[in-house]
């Protein structure tokens, strides 16, 4: 099984596990590391950590691990899930 791990920052957790269930995923466990299930694939959000860019701004940084049975299917998943994840500033 082929995996790939990302840090998405600015994001609130709950919003990255509503995007596995959007990409067809079922959510498994209820704590830490929370797994979404499909048939093709599943993803792990492993851990959230605050990161302070100054004394004053901080931001979440959530580490998530993607698995697929092969590299299309990992780099499909990915590149799905970066879509929902994008932010356009304004």
């Amino acid at each position: 099984m082929l995996q790939q791990e990302l840090e998405f920052r600015g994001i609130k957790r709950e919003h990255l596990g509503m995007y596995f269930e959007e990409l067809g995923g079922k959510q498994i466990t209820e704590q830490f590391p929370y797994i979404y299930k499909s048939d093709y694939w599943y993803g792990e959000i492993l851990r959230e950590e605050e990161l302070s860019i100054t004394s004053t701004f901080k931001v979440n940084s959530v580490h998530i691990r993607f698995h697929a049975k092969d590299d299309m299917t990992l780099k499909e998943l990915i590149k799905n899930y970066r879509v929902k994840t994008r932010r356009i500033g304004g």
